[in-house]
């Protein structure tokens, strides 16, 4: 109050006012241009104070403050920076200046109540000295406490330190300015003790504290600004002699804006360091944390803005700058002599126990059941989560007492859904909500959640039908319709392709047309069974059939196996497999009673009027059995826990269908930032990695029995053209290429043809020539060179050119030979040859087999 009227002044008389003491960031907010603060202010402690509380990993801290100015002006900086480091101010202790004695141990007793046990204090020396002996008077310096003092009350009461103060304070830490140690330093303090000891005789051992430095050092800095200066001056104000006050007359500096700028530009070493002003504001400096052992201050670390905790100011450790650790300063000594950190919080033990809130519910009582014995009137809670809860409790290093209490209305019946119950925790009603509560984003908001217990996500439950149809067309439904319109196809083409290649020069794809087209087909498709006769000569022809042949095997296997399981597997289906079904057909669905289900059935695109609730899995069964058309339902979407606790009781009527929506799982709800959630959440690590989990599991579910889940249930699909398009493409390009090989030989064999030596000759003409020559045999080919010729009778004849005995003896007339010549044994293949037989001859059978043989040889000569 007195620093803003001085300033004021200043502004008015454009005279610079420099404060040595005024450290309330409030004076910030003073936008005087003469206004120079010659102290730290407030808020720049803040930080090295919240690394103390991220070190040791407190979550909460309560600040103590004197109620005027002073004491409210760090409040939002600090309250700020405690939750950039994930701690919160679950309360602030506001004491009076003119506080009494009782007054102070009413608020102490308050917050002895409470869970946290570190406190920030920020108040005047006369206020802060009487609050630490009404703390160690009633307990509050023992073990388990953490008090951190403010730079101000550091500086105050260890400047001098008295032991009957300091013996209140031992184990307290505190933060001050850190001032070099330099010979000028200690010249000054010598020549300031005996000076003082001079004017204050009754006074031994007297120290200058950080304000006083600051106050010598901003005399040196207007020192130095006025020795630049020349003259002095005020002009006057004209005012009225009937004025009614003083303040009226100020006159206005002439040399005020110079000395303002000679200030600004001034810069030296000054006792407390550095000394600079910037915007009017000293620069921020390094912080000393001390710890009160004995009759003083033990420098245990330093704070500092570049390199934030460490043990020394020369350290070279290169870190993270937005974390801090225990290691980075020395061994603290804390209330009650001991060297290991607080854990910053405690369960007051004369406080009342935790209360707990669980669910009511009527269906799936295994996760949670409460009863009320209208005998006695006492209320019983078991069940699976309360199980793991005491099981969590008594793994942790500590006591912690609770009560359960059922969120249920006087008559016994539930209070609302559990949205609603996770909202008293956050109204306080509750210390904590144990039951089957899963982790869920909008509650997440106003409450914390421990690590999960359980799995979790949102399923789809439908029953399943038997597929029992077996009828006469059933063997077609092994292959999908375009994987048999694809074999089809394909034995079509196989067996072009072979007759194309083996027509020329294999007499068992030459005849009739109708003769070609029967062979083709047959011997296509008696690959199948691989029961082809007829054999293949081209050498283009086997690759072709070699790879068709592993085609048919791979179809014929698996069609085989797929029919088989058709003809003897159970098939079990269910009736809906899309959720999107169920919207398109408006299909009645249901969900649990005070879930958070159909909030995602709404997002879904689900209409309000086809939700139906149930309470218990028997209420979901006999939904089900009413059917979606008759007041039930067709589907049931609930979380995985609840959907296999219903599944283990009716395994062959139901089934889960994907997809599932994940959700976080179940867990414990506390208050936000409650520092028994990062217990609890390693206590339930440690009970989920042993066998107790699965024991109290065990106890309340039981040793199901697996279920198959839908995969399983449902056989194998027909099978599809995709899982065979790799085959069909080998195949397809082989023969094609085989194909291609076989005309452009062909077309360049016989160019002749399509040669223009004829210029009357068109084109499409000579296409027909090609044509017929293709339709024609091959003379020239190795499977009529080497072919054996039969009689009808089946007797083997000799190949050509080999002498035979009935050759002599045999005569075959020729139109154009001489009646004795031999016959020519070139004959001109484009010239048509005549036989001349005698038909008499043709009576004998042995005269019959003597002309066949004699038309054999001479055809193939």
């Amino acid at each position: 109050m007195q620093a803003k009227f001085v300033i004021e002044l200043g502004e008015k008389a454009q005279v610079p006012i420099i404060s040595f003491s005024a450290s309330s960031p409030s004076l910030t907010s003073i936008r005087s241009p003469y206004f120079f603060r010659a102290t730290q202010n407030d808020s720049t402690q803040v930080n090295a104070i919240t690394a103390l509380v991220q070190a040791f990993g407190w979550r909460a801290a309560v600040p103590i403050y004197i109620d005027n100015e002073y004491g409210e002006g760090i409040i939002p900086y600090l309250t700020e920076a405690l939750q950039a480091v994930d701690a919160r101010v679950p309360y602030q202790s506001v004491i009076s200046p003119s506080a009494t004695d009782d007054q102070i141990v009413k608020e102490l007793y308050k917050l002895m109540t409470m869970q946290t046990r570190v406190f920030i204090v920020h108040m005047y020396q006369s206020l802060g000295t009487r609050l630490f002996a009404k703390a160690k008077e009633i307990g509050m310096m023992s073990e388990g406490y953490v008090w951190i003092m403010t730079d101000g009350l550091t500086a105050d009461l260890l400047s001098t330190p008295n032991y009957s103060v300091t013996d209140t304070m031992q184990g307290v830490l505190g933060i001050k300015p850190h001032v070099p140690r330099t010979k000028e330093l200690k010249d000054f303090r010598v020549r300031w003790k005996r000076k003082f000891q001079q004017d204050n005789p009754d006074i031994i051992d007297a120290e200058l504290n950080i304000y006083g430095l600051w106050a010598y050092d901003a005399a040196t800095a207007l020192a130095f600004a006025v020795e630049k200066m020349e003259n002095f001056g005020f002009q006057k104000v004209n005012v009225s002699s009937n004025s009614s006050t003083d303040l009226a007359t100020i006159g206005v500096s002439l040399n005020g804006p110079n000395l303002l700028q000679a200030l600004s530009n001034t810069s030296f070493k000054g006792l407390s360091g550095d000394y600079l002003f910037v915007d009017g504001k000293l620069q921020a400096s390094a912080f000393r944390i001390v710890n009160v052992n004995g009759n003083g201050g033990r420098t245990v670390g330093f704070w500092t803005p570049t390199k934030r905790l460490v043990q020394t100011l020369n350290s070279t450790t290169t870190k993270s700058m937005n974390s801090s650790s225990v290691s980075d300063i020395s061994t603290v000594i804390w209330p009650g002599d001991n060297t290991a950190a607080p854990k910053g919080w405690e369960i007051p033990s004369n406080g009342k126990k935790l209360k707990i809130g669980v669910p009511v519910k009527d269906g799936f009582s295994q996760f949670v059941s409460v009863t009320r014995d209208p005998i006695s009137n006492t209320t019983t809670v078991k069940g699976y989560s309360i199980d793991v809860f005491e099981a969590v409790v008594g793994s942790l290093p500590y006591a912690l007492p609770y009560e359960y209490i059922p969120f249920a209305n006087p008559d016994g019946g539930t209070a609302g859904n559990y949205d609603s119950l996770v909202y008293q925790v956050y109204l306080q009603k509750y210390d904590a909500v144990v039951g089957d509560t899963t982790i869920v984003f909008n509650r997440s908001l106003y409450v914390d959640f421990t690590l999960p217990y359980t799995e979790s996500g949102v399923s789809m439950i439908v029953p399943i039908i038997e597929n029992n149809n077996k009828n006469a067309w059933v063997f077609l439904r092994p292959l999908t319709w375009d994987l048999w319109v694809t074999s089809f196809c394909f034995f079509i083409f196989i067996g072009f392709v072979v007759w194309v290649l083996e027509h020329r020069i294999n007499e068992d794809f030459r005849g009739p047309p109708s003769h070609h087209i029967g062979t083709s087909f047959w011997f296509s498709f008696s690959t199948m069974i691989f029961a082809q006769r007829e054999r293949v000569v081209n050498n283009l022809s086997r690759v072709v059939l070699i790879i068709w042949c592993f085609v048919v095997l791979i179809l014929t296997q698996s069609y085989t196996a797929s029919l088989t399981s058709l003809l003897t597997v159970q098939r079990l289906q269910p009736k809906v497999t899309d959720v999107n079904e169920l919207i398109k057909k408006g299909e009645y669905v249901g969900y649990q009673e005070g879930s958070f289900v159909p909030g995602i059935l709404l997002e879904l695109g689900f209409d309000k009027s086809k939700l139906v609730m149930y309470n218990s899995a028997e209420k979901c069964d006999e939904l089900f059995s009413k059917g979606s058309g008759n007041g039930g339902i067709a589907a049931a979407f609930d979380e995985a826990p609840y959907m296999k606790l219903f599944l283990s009781k009716y395994c062959s009527k139901y089934t889960m269908i994907d997809p599932t929506f994940k959700m976080a799982g179940f867990a414990f709800v506390f208050p936000k930032g409650s520092p028994l959630v990062p217990d609890v959440s390693r206590a339930i690590l440690n009970v989920t990695e042993e066998d107790k989990m699965k024991q109290i599991a065990d106890a309340w579910f039981g040793k199901q029995s697996s279920c198959p889940d839908s995969s399983t249930l449902i056989s194998s699909n027909s099978l599809s053209l995709k899982s065979f398009g790799g085959l069909f493409l080998i195949a397809g390009i082989a023969s094609l290429s085989a194909l291609l090989i076989f005309i452009v030989k062909f077309v360049y064999q016989e160019r002749r043809v399509l040669s223009p030596d004829d210029p009357r000759a068109s084109m499409w003409r000579r296409i027909q020539n090609l044509f017929i020559i293709f339709n024609e045999r091959d003379l020239t080919a190795h499977a009529f060179r080497k072919n054996e010729v039969n009689d009808r009778s089946g007797i083997n004849l000799p190949y050509v050119g080999e002498p035979s005995p009935l050759a002599n003896s045999v005569h075959t007339e020729f139109p154009g030979d001489p009646p004795s010549s031999e016959y020519d044994s070139t004959p001109n293949r484009q010239e048509s040859q005549e036989f001349v037989i005698d038909i008499d001859q043709l009576n004998n059978p042995f005269e019959e087999r003597r002309a066949a043989f004699d038309i054999a040889c001479r055809l193939q000569n």
